[in-house]
């Protein structure tokens, strides 16, 4: 990924998801209207949330929210897909991903600061990647098998997954993104400061 820092990348939405589940799975939709503190009507939209277990702060402390939306690109999940051996693919609304990008191989290596545009003028900016967790491996391994009949369990994935989780972020200029549409994706990279 080093080599497409300052670059620009383009690539395509090929899905959207919005849920307010418990169990963090999303529906399918032709598009998400993005306001300053996320996607509405969705379980991670505002400005504040809760911390869980193992985050630096104590588990229940109120934050900033840096996690309004989730993305994944497809590339990401067909090698998911694979190397868990699955026989359907694995869908970004079973992880509880806003978006699917496609055409953007290496999404999840996208660094904090990069911006992603789309056609409304809608702008999202990319907070961290969005490491894999068991709570989301226990979904996964209720809803899918594999092709040599394994049963999966919730750490099964999160090896498969390292690295191709995707990204979370916030959303800096509010509007609609549809499927089908085009996103500019402008990598962040860190400016050169020269002191005196």
């Amino acid at each position: 990924m080093k080599t497409y820092l300052g670059k620009t990348l383009t690539g395509k939405v090929a899905s959207l998801h919005m849920g307010n589940n418990e169990d963090l799975s999303k529906q399918s939709r032709a598009s998400l209207t993005a306001e300053i503190g996320g996607f509405t009507g969705d379980k991670h939209q505002g400005h504040r949330r809760e911390t869980w277990q193992g985050e630096w702060q104590p588990a229940g402390t109120i934050r900033r929210n840096e996690r309004m939306w989730s993305g994944v690109s497809v590339e990401e999940l067909t090698l998911i897909t694979e190397r868990l051996e699955l026989t359907e693919p694995l869908s970004p609304a079973t992880l509880g991903a806003n978006l699917c990008i496609e055409g953007i191989p290496e999404f999840s290596l996208l660094p904090k600061g990069t911006t992603l545009w789309f056609p409304s003028g809608a702008v999202l900016v990319v907070e961290e990647y969005n490491p894999p967790c068991a709570d989301m491996g226990a979904q996964i391994a209720s809803k899918y098998s594999t092709r040599s009949n394994q049963p999966l369990t919730d750490k099964s994935w999160l090896r498969p997954a390292a690295g191709r989780r995707g990204v979370v972020g916030v959303v800096d200029v509010p509007g609609e993104i549809g499927v089908g549409d085009e996103v500019e994706v402008r990598i962040y990279e860190e400016p050169v400061i020269h002191l005196r």
